[in-house]
């Protein structure tokens, strides 16, 4: 009885908007606690708002664990808020200082608390097998071309193509398209005239063949997502359909049967009269 109402607070969606609102809060707080001006004015509030949110980020954490109980632990979602909370308890102090700055994974909480964030979420996770395939694809293509800018360019411009770390940033440079006619391109044509054969089609697969893959295979991923969560929708209304179809069936039999026996009883009564 008394873990079906902590359940049921929990699940309130009053109670789940507050959290939400706290969480944006902390959010803001954790900016502010950035600034020296402010933290000179007001930084003891601050510090103690903050931890009364984190107190109940704790409560809450606690709550869900004694309420849900293995299925807790079971949850992704489950895991990375207790996480997020549990990093927030240590004390950010002496080996454990840059702690502190990873308090702000707080406000990620937010996408586990906002159904269409963690929406997006879930489908970018389910994306990731096809992400990492066309990753590994990019990496074969940027490993070739990047030899092979370091033995045709290195010597002259050693600064871009000099060694392979150089070339592989340079054309991450040249495939983010940030300066890379007329900072990088057109100097070296000056030297190999026809260095636009190398580079117009690493632009042309690396840019705009790459990623749009990435963009397809993302998109992809959450329409599949939204489908697979519709269908969970459908199942779960035609589960409760077919329950309350069940039940209905066994009332009207039960009291058909009792129509029966008091038929009987009747019948029985009436040469008494």
């Amino acid at each position: 009885m008394l873990l079906s109402r902590l359940q049921a607070f929990i699940e309130n969606q009053y109670v789940q908007n507050g959290i939400i609102i706290l969480i944006l809060i902390n959010a803001v707080l954790l900016g502010l606690e950035t600034s020296v001006t402010v933290m000179a004015q007001a930084g003891q509030f601050i510090l103690v708002l903050d931890q009364f949110i984190l107190s109940v980020f704790v409560i809450e954490i606690v709550l869900r664990i004694v309420v849900y109980g293995r299925a807790f632990w079971r949850d992704p979602w489950s895991l990375f808020d207790f996480t997020v909370v549990a990093i927030a308890l240590i004390p950010a102090s002496g080996p454990f200082a840059v702690l502190r700055a990873l308090r702000v994974l707080r406000v990620l909480r937010l996408l586990t608390m906002v159904p269409s964030m963690r929406r997006v979420v879930g489908a970018l996770l389910n994306a990731i097998p096809g992400l990492g395939s066309i990753a590994l694809m990019l990496m074969v293509f940027y490993y070739v071309f990047a030899v092979i800018a370091t033995n045709i360019f290195g010597e002259a411009f050693p600064e871009w193509f000099g060694t392979l770390g150089n070339s592989f940033y340079t054309l991450f440079q040249i495939m983010t398209l940030e300066s890379w006619s007329m900072g990088i391109v057109r100097p070296i044509m000056e030297t190999f005239p026809y260095a636009w054969a190398f580079f117009v089609p690493f632009i042309m697969v690396a840019t705009f063949t790459m990623l749009n893959l990435f963009i397809a295979i993302i998109v992809s991923a959450m329409q599949n997502y939204s489908e697979a969560e519709h269908q969970h929708t459908v199942d779960a209304i035609q589960q409760t359909q077919e329950h309350i179809e069940t039940d209905l069936h066994e009332e009207v039999q039960s009291l058909r049967i009792e129509i029966k026996e008091l038929k009987k009883i009747l019948v029985q009564q009436l040469p008494g009269r």
